[in-house]
């Protein structure tokens, strides 16, 4: 009999209480949407290595350019795309235009990610 077929036992899980109280407290469609968003701008790896170099040092495009090899107009489109989440932030001094992570939390998700992968 191949284990497929096996009979199991029925969960009838912790109560009705356990889920109607996890139910209230789960999160709203615009927050988890919101929240999907953000795992997917960070699923891409060209966007990982940017938000990497970022979290090295504030960059213009140009030396972003050059760090990753990419060309320019890629680099702008994936900073328009991080920016829009708030994933990144511009600051312009002059003509020149610097970017950097928007705040710490992007940086800790980077690093808490890396450090996750690291463990055995």
């Amino acid at each position: 009999m191949d284990t497929l077929d096996k009979c199991e036992p029925i969960c009838e899980g912790a109560g009705p209480e356990t889920a109607e109280r996890v139910r209230n407290e789960l999160l709203e469609d615009g927050a988890a949407s919101a929240m999907a968003e953000l795992f997917k701008a960070l699923g891409d790896p060209t966007r990982i290595r940017m938000i990497h170099a970022l979290s090295i040092q504030e960059l213009c495009v140009h030396d972003l350019t050059e760090a990753l090899g990419m060309g320019q107009s890629a680099v702008s489109h994936q900073l328009r795309y991080l920016r829009n989440l708030r994933i990144v932030k511009r600051r312009k001094e002059g003509k020149m235009v610097y970017y950097s992570l928007d705040d710490t939390h992007i940086e800790q998700l980077f690093l808490l990610t890396r450090q996750h992968l690291a463990h055995d």
